[in-house]
């Protein structure tokens, strides 16, 4: 009986030491895999930081670019605009400076249509460039909670 007894000792200390092997193995892989998922949120994180740095400074520079093409816009009617009233008031006859007026407003007006055309072009273009960072972090969000759910 103390043969029994004995195993039964054995069988039981054999089961502790395997089930705190184990135990020490399972805490070990999911302390690693929390490390992991630690480096990957801290590498996540620090790539959306950059992408949102990226948007920024895109969309400041279209801000500036639209900004620049307004001042040389309103600079040029500015000019213009002197230039023809020089030449209405300089008018020989009435007939002489309607038509001097009549084709200032014609050329303004198609400077006019052609320079909104050129904001439209720098605001869909700074409008891109700032999103494209943003798109490619969302696109890796999407990636990670994948990744997160097949683990």
């Amino acid at each position: 009986m103390a043969t029994k007894t004995k195993t039964a000792g054995e069988t039981f200390k054999d089961s502790a030491e395997t089930a705190a092997k184990n135990g020490a193995e399972a805490f070990k892989n999911g302390f690693e895999k929390a490390v992991k998922g630690y480096d990957r949120v801290l590498g996540f994180g620090k790539e959306n930081v950059e992408a949102y740095l990226k948007a920024a400074n895109a969309a400041g520079k279209g801000v500036e670019a639209l900004q620049n093409e307004m001042y040389l816009f309103s600079k040029q009617s500015v000019e213009d605009t002197i230039a023809t009233t020089k030449a209405v008031l300089g008018a020989k006859s009435v007939h002489e400076a309607f038509e001097i007026q009549s084709d200032f407003a014609k050329s303004a007006f198609d400077t006019y249509v052609g320079q909104i055309n050129r904001f439209n072009e720098i605001v869909l273009s700074a409008s891109k460039e700032t999103f494209e960072p943003l798109q490619g972090r969302i696109q890796a969000w999407a990636e990670a909670v994948q990744t997160a759910r097949a683990a």
